[in-house]
């Protein structure tokens, strides 16, 4: 298997696509959905070979809780003089499969419900996943329940016919996992570190589903590698441990075609364990580019956001979310059809308690007042607070300089802005208040001062109010810090080792009750253990970046801003 390898020797990842959605078409609610990650021609070939294979309804974009649960047919009931129900497009998609594109905008309240009917077992999901950061993934209630991952980013097919069935398969046919095969699962997600139950109940029905598709009473070793490659794998949270025993004994495999279905005990030397050999196989399944991340020692992160800032609710802007009971005011709009919605099953009642109403009048009151809500994203405010101390001073302000100028080029793209302040002697200096202009922020770069002492909790404590004033503000803030950590400059502006450490850990303190997001970066030409203690202290991510340019600043400032989740 070569899952892990180059893509110009790697299978097609649509082949494993291709026979997770068989599986899945054996026992939907049992595996509850398959996610499709990166549109490609082949995706959309498989979506259609699944149209053929089962029943299928697409999700729309906007979807209301009426339509999707059922309720008022509004057109109806108007023309008919009297409530009209209407099926809800769960009701619609039961027993078959419903396919959601762009599943990496679900909003949570249509994710709690979708994850509703999966647990009972209504039907199961198509998540068609179009996120341009691998942190940009559909709901985490949802991608836990769906069985299968499937990475087509790097796929190059046009087309699948690996979807054909040639007979019906009886999953019941199949007789239950035996405790060993059980157990080298639960070591093969272990290893993994995948944590959680459901993967490891979906691998076991997958074990038995391949068995079923391959006309097998029991499930072999070939079943359970490929339970363990579809399942574990795209999930997995860390590497392997290298020194495995015999492994440095044992000759190299051969590389074997993963859309093979009749691999079995080939893929197995003589006396392997079942467990060590269905780690393996996991392994060489990792998609590329989750395991350069892995080999990183970068675990993924399940989010519900973009890392551009915090979800918010608003009245007026943004992404539509279903509209709420509340009166048209301070800014709110009507949203004049759900009103209609909620007064027309109680017209009867009201016409006899208003006999005089004009006929064909809708009436309404209070209670059935609904306004339009919507979701709109906080702008981020990125706070560089850089140590101008000392002889290296003028390296890190040069470094800073272009970092904030390489962030504010891309701000109209991410709505982000950037703040820096400067400490130095006796004091720290916002040189730069939140801006996302370039002109602006290059005119406040242009001449920086440097050199003197290092007052690393006044600059500690000048990020941290910065920091409140922008979340005061309803913005999103986070802080990098440059400094090696070794402070001389205490709190009061007087010398001394000592006192300025203990201030400075006080102050790191500070900012972690506050939960601001941080990193601390060690751009020192010799990184010792002062700067990764405060970022301890801090609860703030630490990396080291000796002989750093604004370049390589950037880009690691970039991938460690966390992706918020919804406020």
């Amino acid at each position: 298997m070569t899952g892990g390898g180059s893509l110009g020797t790697a299978p097609d990842p649509i082949h494993d696509a291709a026979l997770a959605a068989q599986l899945l078409l054996i026992a939907p609610a049992s595996f509850s959905g398959i996610v499709l990650r990166g549109s490609s021609p082949a995706r959309d070939a498989l979506i259609a070979a699944l149209g053929d294979r089962a029943k299928t309804r697409k999700l729309p974009g906007h979807i209301d809780d009426e339509r999707l649960l059922g309720g008022i047919d509004l057109a109806a009931s108007l023309s008919a003089g009297r409530p009209v129900e209407q099926s809800g497009l769960l009701e619609e998609a039961k027993g078959g499969l419903l396919i959601v594109p762009m599943a990496e905008r679900i909003g949570d309240a249509i994710a709690g419900r979708l994850a509703q009917a999966l647990d009972r077992g209504d039907l199961a999901l198509v998540l068609l996943d179009d996120g341009a950061e691998r942190e940009d993934t559909p709901p985490v209630s949802l991608m836990e329940r769906c069985a299968f991952h499937c990475d087509l980013t790097h796929s190059r097919a046009s087309t699948t016919d690996d979807l054909e069935a040639s007979h019906a398969p009886d999953l019941d046919a199949v007789q239950p996992l035996e405790d060993k095969a059980l157990e080298a699962l639960a070591a093969t997600a272990a290893v993994l570190g995948v944590p959680s139950l459901r993967p490891l109940m979906s691998a076991g029905q997958a074990a038995r589903a391949h068995a079923a598709l391959s006309g097998r009473t029991r499930a072999s070793d070939a079943d359970l590698t490929a339970a363990a490659r579809l399942v574990l794998a795209p999930r997995a949270t860390q590497l392997p441990p290298l020194d495995e025993p015999q492994q440095e004994s044992q000759p190299p495999e051969p590389p074997q075609d993963r859309g093979d279905e009749q691999r079995d005990t080939d893929t197995k030397r003589p006396d392997q364990p079942l467990d060590e050999m269905l780690v393996e196989a996991a392994s060489a399944a990792i998609p590329a580019d989750l395991l350069a991340q892995l080999a990183k020692g970068q675990a993924p992160r399940q989010t519900s956001g973009s890392g551009s800032g915090q979800r918010r609710k608003s009245g007026i802007r943004g992404k539509p979310l279903s509209a709420r009971p509340g009166m048209p005011r301070g800014g709110a709009r009507l949203a004049l059809i759900d009103t209609l919605r909620a007064a027309v099953p109680w017209q009867e009642v009201r016409r006899r308690e208003q006999p005089d109403a004009s006929v064909g009048a809708i009436l309404t009151r209070k209670d059935d007042l609904r306004v339009r809500r919507f979701e709109e994203k906080a702008a981020r405010v990125t706070i560089f607070a850089v140590d101008a101390s000392g002889s290296a001073a003028a390296a890190r302000l040069a470094e800073a300089k272009g970092a904030v100028e390489l962030m504010l080029a891309q701000a109209y793209v991410t709505r982000s802005e950037v703040a820096l302040i400067a400490f130095r002697g006796d004091s720290a200096e916002l040189l730069l208040p939140p801006t996302r202009s370039l002109t602006r922020a290059r005119r406040a770069l242009a001449e920086l001062p440097g050199g003197g002492g290092t007052p690393l909790a006044i600059g500690l404590n000048a990020a941290r109010e910065t920091a409140q004033s922008v979340i005061a503000r309803g913005r999103s803030a986070s802080l990098v810090i440059l400094t090696d950590g070794r402070g001389n400059i205490a709190a009061d502006g007087s010398p001394g080792r000592k006192q300025a450490r203990e201030d400075a850990e006080a102050a790191a303190r500070a900012i972690a009750r506050e939960g601001i997001d941080a990193l601390v970066v060690d751009i020192s030409a010799r990184p010792g253990s002062d700067a990764p203690a405060l970022a301890d202290v801090m609860q703030a991510r630490f990396l080291a970046l000796p002989r750093a340019d604004a370049k390589s600043l950037h880009s690691a400032i970039s991938a460690m801003q966390p992706a918020h989740a919804a406020a």
